[in-house]
Order: C-alpha cells, then sequence, then structure tokens
C-alpha cells in the first residue's frame, strides 16, 4: 500500500508542475494560445481550469502524503531498538597504566 501511495504522489507531483508550466500570472504562457474566440474553452475558461486543477491537484498530493505517512514501514521500530542496544553495550574502563612506554610508567609507591 505504501509503494502504491508513493506512486500516486509522484504521478500528482509531475502533473501538478505540468499544470503550474503551463499557467502564467500575467496573462502570457500556454494558456494565452487558446484565446481564439471561437473555441469552446476560451482563455477565461482555461485560466480557471488550470486554477481548479492547480488547487485539486496540489490537495490531493497533501491528503496522498498524510494517509502515506500511516503506512510508513516498520523500519523505524527497529533501528530504534538497535539504537538502544548499543546505547546500552557495556564499555570497559580504560587502563592507562599498561599503554604507556616503560619510562613514562608511573613509579610503584613504596
Amino acid at each position: 500500500m505504501y509503494v502504491f501511495l508513493t506512486i500516486l504522489i509522484l504521478i500528482a507531483a509531475i502533473c501538478l508542475i505540468l499544470i503550474v508550466l503551463v499557467q502564467n500570472s500575467k496573462g502570457g504562457g500556454l494558456a494565452s494560445s487558446f484565446a481564439s474566440s471561437n473555441q469552446i474553452m476560451g482563455a477565461p475558461k482555461t485560466a480557471d481550469f488550470l486554477e481548479k486543477a492547480t488547487w485539486t491537484l496540489a490537495g490531493t498530493v497533501i491528503v496522498l502524503s498524510i494517509i502515506t505517512a500511516a503506512f510508513l514501514p516498520s523500519r523505524t521500530v527497529s533501528a530504534s531498538s538497535e539504537l538502544d542496544a548499543i546505547v546500552n553495550t557495556e564499555i570497559p574502563a580504560p587502563n592507562f597504566e599498561s599503554e604507556l612506554p616503560a619510562d613514562l610508567a608511573m613509579p610503584d609507591a613504596e
């Protein structure tokens, strides 16, 4: 289910990118090429459609992302238990005297 939702998010995001690239807030862009008065979808209707498509796709991406978060793989739980195991391991105390050269070793107290 996680992979399916991720693929849907990717498809919606790519469509959103394409819709945003088609429209231009200044009245130019690819939407202005539909400005012929004899067409069924003239410039104003095209702009309305592109705006509705943008909001719909943005909402779809947000909703699918929230739903996908519920289907996250359980790897995060095992990673935290591995981290706990690493943190809770006992580390032996260092023995500094055995690492010193013989001439720097501390003299025995007599």
